[in-house]
Order: C-alpha cells, then sequence, then structure tokens
C-alpha cells in the first residue's frame, strides 16, 4: 500500500493528496489542477515529510 501525500498550491491555496509514485520528481514543473499555475513540484509540499516522501519516490 502507498502511501498520499499532502500538496497545497502556492497561488490558489487548493488542497489535495496524490499518490507520489504518479507525480514527477521534486524540481519538475507541475501545475495546479485548478488554477493552473505552474511551480516546481516540490513547492505545493504541504509539509517536509511530504516531500521527503516525495523525492524517496523520485529515487
Amino acid at each position: 500500500m502507498e502511501a498520499f501525500v499532502e500538496l497545497v498550491c502556492p497561488d490558489c491555496e487548493k488542497h489535495w493528496e496524490a499518490t507520489p509514485s504518479e507525480l514527477p520528481d521534486p524540481g519538475e514543473s507541475f501545475d495546479c489542477p485548478d488554477c493552473e499555475a505552474r511551480h516546481p513540484l516540490s513547492e505545493y509540499a504541504r509539509t517536509n515529510t511530504d516531500l521527503e516522501v516525495i523525492r524517496d519516490a523520485a529515487e
């Protein structure tokens, strides 16, 4: 069973969960599904723990 990470858009503050294996690498650009803002995925991680899980999944 895979964990979920919490993501928050830095622009519109939309909050959602995602499966880390379905996300790009933390440094890659990522589009908010709500407002379509584009930032590196690492900027969407809600907490440092979420960012660590995303980084681990990218390895």
